[in-house]
């Protein structure tokens, strides 16, 4: 006899996150929260849990449970994060990290098993709860993941993650996992241990309800094989733990530099629930989460996620306009862009075109596709199967074959307008009406290549980061003649690839290469000035950029960084002069990493080693060295920057912010634990850094006049 229950909270709320179906003596709990597209566990979710642990506790008829989400590809997506925004205090952050533990504790102490039949992302307090069941079944399917991504955020598991995830998998796979955030796919959480069985997704249910009734009639949960003999030796004695804990300690610092305190945090953490005394565990947990919530470093770090959720949900247009669907695509260019474009759209299965000048390019970009295929298979990502499925949707051409079909053309030649009219002129009148143009174009005006368009409204902008396959972003375009649908298709493509999209207005250099070129141009300038090359590097790390910027000029290439010069100063004057430095070295053929000779020296692999000892006669440096400090070197870089920012947001080339945050931080890095550059002024102060700017224009006139917009913020 099949029964049906729905958890009633005390208060009327209207419709709720679980409901209850019992079926011979189990019953089977849907998690599915109303209007949400995840479920995610807040206050209310918390006090349904509370009270359908009392109710199966209390009823007898039932002997065992299963924890199912209602959601197409989500288990549970962890907390609900808006509630952190409501917090004030540390001590208010470790209340809600209590309440956490109790919830998870009620649970854990259930008087019947209860089984986690997972599929989708199970994350953070998901993967807290599940851990408190007493078996999990898993889904074998790409949605599949689970993680702590806590760190990620700047806080720390709060729910007993950090006491319950050693004692599951080991503590050198809880620490891999807890310090990271990384997510773990299904198949390797089984062979970790995380869980206990792999299903095919069409009989997850099933599978679970059967293991709750082996469960409740007495069976022995399955438990994970023996440990190996390195995990036994390092993770089963005191000794060994401490010696884990040390090394993650060094690990840690050296990866976050000291700007992230939560993974350190986390240690303490795990350390304190290996001590021997659970309780203790569980308190310095709560302790140090409210701890981390009060950091100015989550505070920002919060405030990113929110915003990429946002642009998640953004069409960057401000009227209604429906994108078309892209089933192919065609490239013209199979260098490295145009090949790293291609290997993101066939992983989205998108049918791909890439044409080139001549068969050895074509050829040398499909393998340019292939190996970062085969750098998925190698992490186990991919099937090979998959890859080669995969593969079978790019084709490659010397003509425009297979180009009157494409629904969206990416441009990926030469950085040159001549070259640039020359192929829209080409393939224009092979595409279909409705299909798109887009520019891959870095700095040169979106307007000024629609010049030679017939059909200059389906012409924007698609500006893709180096690498395509590794870097997040991609800034969308548009001009005042670029019609919505386009912008909208562009949009909606490009998070289909799994990027996050800023739509910015036309102007050279567009949003993210106009800021990044007066933070180049000011480490140019102290290159002259006498700093040392590896000084300047090391002080812009030492601020929070993921490498400094003569090495990212060495990655990028000194030719194109002086091509790109070049057109910025055309269009800002003198503003933008470039430094001399840059143009000698190219001169002398010294175009970085390709060219086995930049700043740095490099070996034949491309392996970069130490600083040239004659880069500085080359680039016509001062000929001594010149000890100017650390703090200088970021502050006349960062402002640059910042104060670009400012006149990119008041020039009306992004939209808000917002957009200026997350164009910064996921297109050039800066330092996500600042929140982006509007969030790091924000810090400073307007009136602050206007005094600062004025003090360096008047060293360096020219270069450092506060923009307009910083000005009447520092009055206001």
């Amino acid at each position: 006899m099949e029964t049906m229950r729905v958890v009633e909270p005390k208060e009327s709320r209207g419709p709720y996150a679980l409901t209850v179906d019992v079926q011979d003596g189990i019953a089977i709990v849907t998690f599915d929260l109303p209007g949400e597209s995840v479920n995610k566990i807040g206050r209310a979710v918390k006090d349904e849990f509370l009270q359908l642990a009392d109710r199966l506790e209390r009823d007898k008829d039932i002997r065992g449970a299963v924890l199912i989400s209602g959601k197409p590809d989500v288990f549970i997506a962890g907390a609900d994060i808006e509630e952190f925004l409501t917090l004030e205090t540390a001590a208010q952050a470790e209340r809600l990290s209590r309440d956490g533990q109790m919830l998870i504790d009620s649970v854990a102490r259930m008087r019947i098993p209860l089984v986690a039949a997972i599929h989708g992302a199970c994350l953070g307090g998901g993967l807290e709860l599940a851990l408190a069941c007493t078996y999990r079944v898993a889904t074998d399917h790409p949605k599949t993941v689970l993680a702590l991504p806590e760190v990620q955020l700047g806080i720390i598991p709060g729910a007993g993650g950090t006491q319950r995830l050693p004692r599951k998998i080991g503590l050198r796979a809880a620490l891999d996992m807890i310090l990271t955030g990384k997510n773990v796919r299904a198949k390797k959480a089984y062979q970790m241990g995380l869980v206990e069985e792999l299903v095919h997704p069409a009989i997850l249910r099933q599978i679970a309800v059967q293991r709750a009734k082996e469960l409740g009639n007495g069976k022995r949960p399955q438990t994970r094989k023996e440990r190996g003999f390195m995990d036994t030796l390092l993770d089963g004695n005191p000794v060994g733990r401490s010696v884990v804990l040390r090394k993650a300690r060094e690990e840690t610092l050296k990866k976050t530099k000291g700007h992230y305190p939560a993974p350190l945090a986390a240690l303490d953490a795990v350390a304190a629930g290996l001590s021997g005394r659970r309780a203790h565990g569980y308190r310095e947990e709560s302790r140090l989460f409210g701890e981390m919530a009060a950091t100015d470093v989550s505070r920002q770090l919060i405030y990113l996620f929110f915003a990429t959720t946002a642009l998640k949900k953004d069409s960057g247009v401000g009227v209604p306009a429906e994108p078309r669907e892209v089933k192919k695509l065609g490239i013209l260019g199979a260098g490295f862009m145009g090949s790293g474009i291609a290997s993101v759209a066939v992983q989205q299965g998108t049918v791909v075109r890439m044409k080139d000048a001549d068969h050895a390019r074509v050829g040398k970009g499909l393998a340019a596709v292939r190996s970062v295929l085969k750098e998925r298979l190698g992490k186990r990502q991919i099937t090979r199967q998959q890859m080669d499925d995969t593969m079978l949707l790019l084709g490659g051409t010397v003509d425009y074959s297979g180009f009157a079909s494409v629904d969206l053309v990416i441009e990926a030649v030469f950085e040159d307008l001549a070259t640039k009219h020359e192929v829209l002129r080409e393939v224009e009148p092979l595409l279909k009406p409705e299909a798109i143009f887009a520019t891959n174009t870095s700095t040169i005006p979106i307007g000024r290549i629609a010049e030679a368009a017939a059909r200059p409204e389906r012409v924007l902008g698609m500006h893709f980061f180096s690498p395509v396959h590794k870097m997040p972003l991609i800034e969308v375009i548009t001009t005042p003649g670029t019609s919505p649908e386009a912008v909208a298709t562009a949009v909606a493509y490009g998070k289909r690839l799994g990027k996050t999209v800023i739509v910015v207005n036309d102007g050279p250099g567009f949003y993210v290469n106009r800021i990044l070129f007066p933070y180049i141009n000011e480490a140019g300038r102290l290159l002259e000035q006498g700093a040392a090359v590896d000084a300047i590097d090391a002080a812009m790390v030492a601020f929070g950029f993921p490498v400094g910027p003569m090495t990212l000029l060495d990655e990028v290439g000194m030719d194109v960084g002086a091509k790109a010069a070049a057109v910025m100063h055309q269009a800002f004057g003198d503003r933008f002069a470039p430094a001399g430095a840059i143009d000698r070295l190219v001169a002398a053929g010294r175009y970085g990493r390709k060219a086995k000779q930049g700043f740095y020296l490099y070996d034949e692999a491309g392996k970069k080693g130490a600083v040239d000892p004659e880069v500085y006669a080359v680039a016509g440096a001062a000929a001594e060295r010149t000890e100017i400090p650390a703090a200088e070197i970021q502050q006349r870089c960062v402002f640059a920057m910042l104060n670009e920012a400012a006149r990119c947001l008041q020039d009306g080339i992004i939209r808000s912010e917002r957009d200026g945050d997350v164009g910064a931080v996921f297109g050039i890095g800066f330092p996500p634990f600042r929140g982006g550059p509007f969030r790091y002024i924000d810090s400073i102060g307007a009136a602050t850094l206007v005094g600062q700017l004025e003090e360096l224009n008047s060293r360096f006139p020219g270069r450092f006049e506060p923009a307009e917009r910083l000005l009447q913020a520092a009055r206001r």
